[in-house]
């Protein structure tokens, strides 16, 4: 028996040395151990242009001489002289014979003596099968193949399907069972997949040593295999494979090797083991293999081995493998350990330049125009890139498209940045597609072209291309250049942030917490943001710094805060140091004023305001309004417009009207509401300004329809009274309303005592008035405790219950409402029959209450207002003014 290999395909084929009986017998044999194959539940029909090929049909009649003729023509096809072979079975064809079709149609699947030509070969293969005869399984075998990979003809799982069968039963001692067993796992097109009839050839030829059998159970029986996971199975198989390979090693078999080789790569069957790796490539090597020895030097430095690694690629490219260099440049230029070598990378990769190679010129082109292994000469470096280039080298291309659209080292050129793009596009990289992708996406030196952006990074993000994925999940997150797509920018930013993508796993980890996917899973943008940062990532640390600041998807935590910020300013990310200072603010804010005031001198405005504020109140710091002018003139003068406001009431309260009226102009000027309310007030009822009724409106239907509710109470309440206006109930109340609505306690108990009384042209409604008044005490109200107290004390109103009415009018006044407590005064005086006394005294007796135990003080008071002149003291004391 003869083996043919050839580099597409090994076509193993008997050489047919036989006379005719011998022919008959072994075609006879074959013919007894058929099996058919279990029909159309598995595969479609066979189509009917086919059927001969599978009807059995009738053997043709060749004597001996015609055997004579055909293994002539085997001899001259085995000494070279194929012109002559051809010329020998073009008669034995015209006369029927299938092994002279068969041969025929080797020669094309081979390229012998003609230019290779799969369709023409599988013609032959084709003639040769519509006849028994001793070759009929070998060609199906054969034209099988050239069907299951489409070469030559169309691919047809079905045709393989059946001719596999065919070449099964034929029992050839070739790889048939193994063809069929890898389309019976997988299933084909109109073919349906049955693992466990695969899994029984594959035993079936694993039991008879068959090499691929053995693999392919190996792989099945792993995890991840198509098979139920077995792993001392998959080690079986997967040894049983190691000792078919190795005795074709021990004859010199240099294929064998380096698939011995792989087995024990990190991935491989038999479990990472780099010295029984390097061995056998090794052996590779010194059997000849030019390869084999940059391919362990390689597996070295994959790895982490880089002396041994780069050792052995020395090795190989002092041998002057062109390979080996250029791995061994790049290894020495970029180390995963230790300093880069530029002189010896950059001697190794020219070496290779001067041996022809393209890729050491992108390489190092690369290298000296982006710095790397200290490595810096732009112009030679893009010269070797625009040599690498003209010779259509994809990274090249890519590479240049990016350094002409973004580095601004050289002149923007977009139409030469296009061009590289489009042709890298086309020469297949998907960092060019990418970034080709991304101008049509963003309008960058090309009109905007969302449809077509979206398709290239499509195309970019299926390859592989983690930064195609982020840009096109950020797009569909932003809903800007293309629609708004949450659920696919969430699946594409988590495939680039499984990649490794720092920069997708802070997206959208800022998505979880701050951004369209905000609620979704907090926990889980947390534990992406501190992924991205701990490997570096500096905005990832400035989101965790805002995330424990405010409490989101965290316990609120100021100090972890300021830690990852901390970290973020010592990378250098720009805004950094605004977020470190607004944590600072608010740790001032918590009382902390070493913070605050930090906060104000690295020139936060609104720290600057906030201490100013804290020295006008003496909150935190001694009390100084000279230290408090200072720091808020300065948030002023930063553009602060609740400085301004707060420098207005402080001018205001010190009688300097001008200034002070100066400063809130300003404020509001800015937008500050507070201003507008402060303003409006003052002009409205002529508070230390000559009264405009016109000008206070203004300023505060401004500020209320900006959504003040301050000033809308104030508006609610000039038309309840009257004051300044003419009094007006629907006004009053619409007012009220929204203020009260905008989170106004004390418009509440306003509305809620004009409704509950009738009072400023509002239509009396008990119920509702009662209702306003109980949501706003209930929430600490003052003016609405202290109004409920003493409607419950007099009874007019609301049913009198004066154990009631003493429990709110001592909350207000403990909350410090001044009519609250001088209502309980009141009400002590009369009970001693002192009401013209001293009233200060009354209030000091008052505060020595408070000053007991919460419970007596209630109770004393409750006792004293059963005395019911004491009671009526405390119910005629008008409690409606707001404190």
């Amino acid at each position: 028996m003869k083996a043919h290999t050839t580099p597409a395909r090994r076509t193993a084929t008997a050489k047919l040395q036989l006379t005719a009986p011998l022919a008959f017998a072994a075609l006879l044999a074959g013919c007894a151990m058929t099996q058919e194959p279990p029909g159309e539940d598995h595969a479609r029909a066979i189509p009917a242009e086919y059927a001969s090929w599978f009807d059995g049909g009738v053997e043709v009649d060749m004597g001996r001489r015609d055997w004579d003729r055909i293994n002539r023509a085997q001899d001259t096809i085995d000494q070279g002289r194929y012109e002559e072979a051809r010329r020998q079975l073009q008669p034995l064809m015209e006369m029927g014979f299938p092994p002279a079709y068969h041969e025929m149609a080797k020669m094309y699947d081979r390229g012998q003596g003609v230019e290779r030509d799969g369709a023409r070969a599988a013609h032959y293969y084709g003639k040769a099968i519509e006849r028994p005869s001793t070759v009929q399984g070998h060609a199906s075998l054969n034209l099988a193949t050239l069907y299951q990979e489409g070469d030559g003809v169309e691919r047809n799982d079905v045709l393989a399907y059946y001719l596999l069968w065919q070449a099964k039963n034929a029992n050839l001692n070739r790889d048939a069972e193994v063809r069929l067993a890898r389309l019976l796992a997988e299933g084909g097109d109109g073919v349906q997949a049955d693992p466990e009839l695969a899994r029984e050839f594959y035993t079936e030829a694993a039991a008879a040593g068959e090499e691929g059998a053995l693999r392919a159970l190996s792989e099945a029986y792993a995890p991840g295999g198509w098979l139920e996971k077995d792993p001392a199975r998959a080690m079986d198989y997967g040894q049983r494979y190691a000792e078919v390979l190795e005795a074709r090693a021990t004859q010199g078999d240099t294929g064998a090797m380096l698939q011995l080789a792989s087995l024990h790569a990190p991935d491989g069957l038999l479990g990472d083991q780099p010295d029984q790796r390097l061995h056998w490539l090794r052996q590779a090597a010194d059997a000849g293999d030019d390869g084999a020895l940059a391919q362990a030097g390689r597996a070295m430095l994959d790895s982490g081995d880089v002396n041994r690694g780069v050792e052995l690629l020395e090795e190989a490219a002092r041998q002057g493998d062109i390979d080996a260099m250029v791995h061994l440049g790049n290894a020495l230029l970029e180390p995963e350990s230790g300093r880069p070598q530029p002189v010896r990378a950059e001697r190794w990769l020219n070496t290779a330049i001067e041996a022809g190679s393209v890729d050491a010129r992108v390489i190092l082109g690369r290298a000296l125009v982006e710095g790397h292994g200290g490595l810096n000469d732009l112009p030679r470096g893009m010269g070797l890139l625009e040599e690498a280039a003209g010779r259509d080298h994809p990274l090249a291309l890519a590479q240049l498209g990016s350094l002409y659209l973004d580095d601004e080292r050289i002149a923007g050129q977009p139409y030469i940045a296009v061009d590289y793009l489009e042709r890298g596009h086309e020469a297949g990289h998907p960092w060019a597609t990418q970034q080709l992708g991304a101008a049509y996406l963003e309008g960058r030196v090309v009109a905007p072209d969302g449809a077509r952006g979206e398709d290239l990074l499509r195309s970019a993000a299926d390859r592989g291309q983690s930064g195609a994925m982020r840009i096109l999940g950020e797009a569909y997150l932003a809903g800007d250049a293309l629609p708004f797509h949450p659920s696919r920018g969430e699946e594409l930013l988590q495939a680039a942030a499984q990649d490794g993508d720092t920069t997708a796993m802070t997206q959208l980890g800022e998505a979880y917490l701050e951004g369209p996917l905000d609620g979704q899973d907090p926990t889980r943008g947390v534990e992406l943001l501190m992924e991205a940062a701990n490997q570096g990532d500096g905005y990832a640390m400035v989101v965790l710094g805002r995330a424990y600041r405010h409490g989101n998807g965290v316990e609120q935590d100021l100090d972890q805060a300021t830690l990852w910020l901390s970290r973020a300013q010592e990378t250098g990310h720009e805004s950094a140091d605004d977020a470190l200072t607004y944590v600072q603010r608010d740790r001032g804010a918590q009382g902390d004023i070493n913070a605050l005031i930090s906060a104000a001198e690295n020139g936060h405005p609104g720290a600057m305001a906030d201490l100013g504020r804290a020295y006008l109140n003496g909150q935190g710091v001694g009390q100084d309004r000279e230290q408090a002018r200072y720091w808020l003139e300065r948030a002023h003068g930063e553009g602060h417009a609740g400085a301004a406001a707060s420098l207005g009431r402080m001018y205001m309260d010190d009688g300097n009207t001008s200034a002070g009226i100066d400063y809130l102009e300003a404020a509001v000027a800015r937008g500050h509401g507070g201003a507008q309310g402060d303003l409006g007030e003052a002009y409205l009822l002529g508070d230390h300004v000559e009264q405009d009724v016109e000008r206070g409106l203004e300023y505060l239907t401004n500020a209320a329809n900006a959504g003040n509710p301050h000033a809308a109470h104030l508006l609610g309440q000039a038309y309840l009274s009257g004051e300044g206006v003419e009094q007006d109930g629907e006004e009053a109340q619409l007012w009220l309303e929204q203020a009260s609505d905008g989170g106004s306690l004390a418009a509440r108990a306003s509305l809620g005592r004009a409704n509950l009384r009738g009072e400023g042209a509002i239509a009396q409604d008990i119920e509702r008035g009662y209702q306003l008044l109980d949501q706003a005490a209930k929430q600490g109200d003052r003016g609405a405790l202290a109004t409920l107290g003493r409607e419950y004390l007099r009874g007019d109103i609301l049913e009198q219950d004066r154990q009631k009415g003493a429990d709110y009018l001592f909350e207000a006044a403990s909350a410090g409402h001044s009519s609250a407590r001088l209502a309980l005064a009141e009400a002590y005086l009369s009970s001693r029959g002192l009401q013209h006394a001293n009233r200060e005294q009354a209030l000091l007796w008052l505060d020595d209450v408070f000053e007991s135990e919460g419970q007596l003080a209630a109770e004393t008071l409750r006792q004293l207002l059963t005395d019911d002149s004491a009671a009526d003291a405390a119910g005629q004391v008008d409690v409606s003014a707001v404190d």
